[in-house]
């Protein structure tokens, strides 16, 4: 292994890719730091000590920016903004024809559908900056914390310093893309995932020491040795798949013989990654919203289903939020497993070259075939998401961790699977100049 990393230092190439996507982290992590105009610094931090953590969708927000969401940073957005706007194009491909079309165009067409997404995270920022700062404005940001400095977060309350303050967190959104791009061309690849990767990481040592400190070392030893198996059975999930095997018949073309080889489909069990994880936490977000917006004046009793929001939805401790929540994530993992992967699609593609299942007739069978093991093996990989998601809120009952708890839910996801890619990254670019990769 040690051998490995050293090839990896001793290659001009692969070294000068290293360093340039570590220089970029460096650069996004600092911006993460540098507040925006017309914030008060000391304030925010004041706010930070008093409370740890916040609720609800912001709290998803924050992860991914690396807590530069809290800091009202230039950086405060992070990538979130073009993670939605992703998801949004790749779901209007079932609703717009035009963007089925460009998908199946090839090179040309995904270049199309990642400048509609480029226009899209901009509009998003506008949105979601604005948003920022008019929670910020109201001293919701950080809930009810009792602290006075909460409430003035921002020194200048004029039109043209909040103006000012939404095109600096916009124009930080589009400077993370750029950056995420950068990465990609002329790093060791995958940018926008890297840069949530630096995000994720980076709250990994306050959400740890914060268990230490509260809790004490001895549960902070047995937090890092369960989050060790945890760790090793994503992992071994997310390596799983279920291959269907493949024979494509021989073609004379010419004098020249093509096909006759063998291959596989493969079907992970965990085909939607993150994804079902995140809307989930949007959806059961709005409720809390909604109840936010018509909370009584003071002295007056609030709405019997306003009160019923707030006792049950507000909570990640609760068992009804829990069961919600898993149930959400099991229907939204084959919501997306169904947009993402067409078996017609594939059946006519493995028909149009020759290819087939083993007992099974091309066509229709093909594709009925393919749908009924996608069904049994979505099931529990769908399970596999619900349980990790919930190990946060389970530490939030148990060890007193807040949300952002590292050892499970869209953190873990993120930082094994962009792990695994980038190890599999630099282990084809070493394969190509020493024959030997990075893992044996």
């Amino acid at each position: 292994m040690f051998s490995a990393i050293a090839r990896i230092f001793r290659t001009p190439d692969l070294r000068r890719k290293i360093g340039f996507t570590l220089g970029i982290i460096a650069l996004f992590r600092l911006g993460s730091f540098i507040p925006a105009p017309f914030v008060d610094f000391g304030n925010v931090q004041s706010c930070l000590a008093a409370n740890q953590g916040t609720s609800g969708l912001y709290e998803l927000v924050n992860l991914f920016s690396g807590g530069a969401l809290l800091q009202l940073s230039v950086f405060a957005l992070g990538i979130m903004p073009y993670i939605t706007a992703s998801i949004i194009v790749q779901l209007l491909r079932v609703v717009i024809p035009r963007f089925e079309t460009l998908h199946k165009e090839g090179q040309s067409g995904q270049a199309t559908l990642t400048q509609y997404t480029r226009y899209l995270t901009i509009a998003l920022g506008v949105l979601q900056s604005t948003t920022l700062i008019t929670v910020a404005r109201s001293g919701a940001l950080f809930g009810n914390t009792g602290v006075t400095e909460c409430t003035q977060l921002i020194t200048n309350d004029a039109w043209y310093a909040i103006l000012l303050m939404v095109i600096t967190m916009t124009a930080g959104t589009g400077l993370i893309m750029w950056l995420g791009e950068l990465v990609t061309e002329r790093g060791i690849g995958n940018g926008m995932s890297l840069l949530i990767f630096t995000s994720i990481a980076a709250t990994f040592p306050t959400s740890l020491w914060a268990i230490a400190q509260s809790q004490g070392f001895d549960v902070f030893l047995l937090v890092l040795a369960v989050g060790l198996v945890i760790v090793a059975l994503v992992v071994f999930v997310e390596q799983s798949q279920r291959r269907i095997p493949v024979q494509y018949a021989k073609r004379m073309v010419g004098r020249r013989t093509y096909g006759g080889n063998n291959t596989y489909i493969p079907i992970k069990v965990n085909m939607a990654g993150v994804v079902p994880v995140i809307f989930a936490s949007s959806l059961l977000y709005l409720p809390a919203l909604i109840a936010q917006f018509n909370q009584p004046a003071v002295g007056e009793t609030p709405a019997p289903w306003v009160e019923w929001i707030t006792n049950n939805l507000t909570s990640g401790d609760n068992p009804l939020y829990m069961a919600l929540y898993f149930a959400l994530i099991v229907g939204f993992t084959y919501f997306y497993v169904a947009i993402t992967f067409n078996p017609e699609e594939v059946a006519d593609n493995m028909k149009k070259y020759g290819g087939f299942i083993p007992g099974i007739r091309a066509g229709r069978p093909t594709a009925e075939y393919l749908d009924y093991v996608l069904t049994r093996v979505t099931l529990p990989g769908s399970i596999y998401l619900g349980l990790i998601a919930l190990i946060p809120l389970i530490a939030l009952a148990l060890v007193g961790a807040n949300a952002n708890f590292p050892f499970g839910g869209a953190s873990i996801l993120i930082i094994v699977g962009v792990g695994l890619e980038t190890v599999k990254q630099i282990d084809s670019q070493l394969q190509q100049r020493h024959y030997e990769g990075l893992l044996r």
